[in-house]
């Protein structure tokens, strides 16, 4: 393994603490972590018979749940998956963070990441030992990838890789022999805009071969506490998975299990997220414009992508003066430099608190 980077939000620490100072308190916005309440379709199902199950859960999980985790990406995105062909996860980081080792990769591999990126997917190539490459929007696969990751909408910029951009990329790193993994987890928050599924016919050309689409229930339906999201795509990778992840124990709780069936199954409670995360984005949008500062993308996710023309350490310290809280840009790649991120995961007081301070 090769040697790991520190942990990036260690070093916030002392914009933090001036943030907390502030007589008003802080408004962090600086993690995409839910505060709005698990639905109750979910916790009823987390407390239900699954909650007392003595034995060991399955590592893939009941057919039930399969099923309905289909018939949402299906029903919700337009991308058909064979109940088979999908694997519960401890959250989608553990599984973005394993996949490289999990797939086999090793030294002299290379693991293609997007320009501007969450950590992890670099984390992940390095705990395997590949070498992680970033490739800007529209790169081909770079030399020796065994692996290819792509995200939209994006975290950090929530910007929204056209489907075109989408399919000429899938059929480049099948070309190369290169696995695609999609990180799909703001797939629900695109606002209108036009988000694709990598399964989608549209992109995949109607097979799932080489193609790997990670979600969460994190965003979608406020279960960061419950861990809980899976892996879908080509039926002969996700076997490859399943069966390592049973030889490691690598199984979700049973009520968790259930909690995801659930979640799954109601679209209303994901709409209702959607909608909330909508009015405080746009409102948030609207005063960080107001007050100088230009906001790039973003037409989807949970995430401002903002700048104000200086160093995004710069731009950090000014907004905790006022108490907000923000993440720097060069969390996410050298080019994110003169950004910051700001996450809209606040509730309407705290929002709205952040509108007053910037106006």
């Amino acid at each position: 393994m090769r040697a790991l980077p520190d942990f990036p939000w260690d070093s916030l620490a002392a914009a933090g603490e001036r943030a907390a100072a502030h007589p008003g308190g802080i408004v962090d916005l600086s993690v995409g972590t839910p505060v709005d309440p698990v639905p109750a379709v979910v916790r009823a199902a987390l407390s239900g018979p699954a909650a007392g199950e003595p034995g060991y859960p399955t590592t893939y999980g009941p057919a039930s749940l399969r099923e309905a985790i289909a018939g949402a990406l299906d029903r919700r995105f337009g991308a058909p998956v064979d109940p088979a062909a999908v694997l519960p996860t401890i959250g989608s980081k553990e599984l973005v963070a394993w996949l490289p080792t999990l797939l086999g990769l090793g030294p002299g591999d290379v693991v293609g990441v997007p320009e501007l990126a969450y950590p992890t997917y670099e984390v992940g190539a390095l705990i395997a030992g590949a070498t992680p490459v970033r490739m800007a929007d529209g790169d081909p696969p770079p030399a020796g990838a065994r692996l290819v990751w792509l995200n939209s909408p994006s975290n950090p910029t929530g910007r929204v890789l056209p489907e075109d951009s989408l399919r000429e990329s899938v059929a480049a790193c099948r070309a190369a022999g290169a696995v695609v993994a999609s990180d799909e987890c703001y797939l629900s928050l695109s606002f209108g805009s036009p988000a694709v599924s990598v399964l989608a016919p549209s992109v995949s050309a109607g097979s799932h071969a080489g193609l790997l689409a990670v979600h969460s229930f994190s965003k979608s339906s406020n279960l960061a506490g419950y861990r809980a999201a899976f892996v879908a795509g080509d039926p002969t990778l996700v076997k490859t998975l399943l069966e390592i992840r049973k030889h490691a124990g690598m199984i979700v709780p049973f009520p968790v299990q259930a909690a995801m069936a659930a979640a799954a199954a109601d679209d209303e409670h994901v709409a209702e997220q959607v909608a909330l995360y909508e009015k405080r984005r746009l409102r948030l949008r609207a005063a960080l414009e107001d007050a100088g500062y230009r906001v790039d993308h973003s037409e989807a996710g949970l995430y401002l992508w903002t700048t104000g023309g200086r160093p995004c350490r710069e731009t950090v310290d000014a907004l905790a003066e006022l108490g907000i809280l923000v993440a720097p840009g060069e969390f996410y790649g050298p080019t994110g430099a003169e950004h910051v991120r700001i996450a809209v995961t606040a509730t309407d007081e705290r929002i709205d608190e952040a509108v007053r301070r910037l106006t």
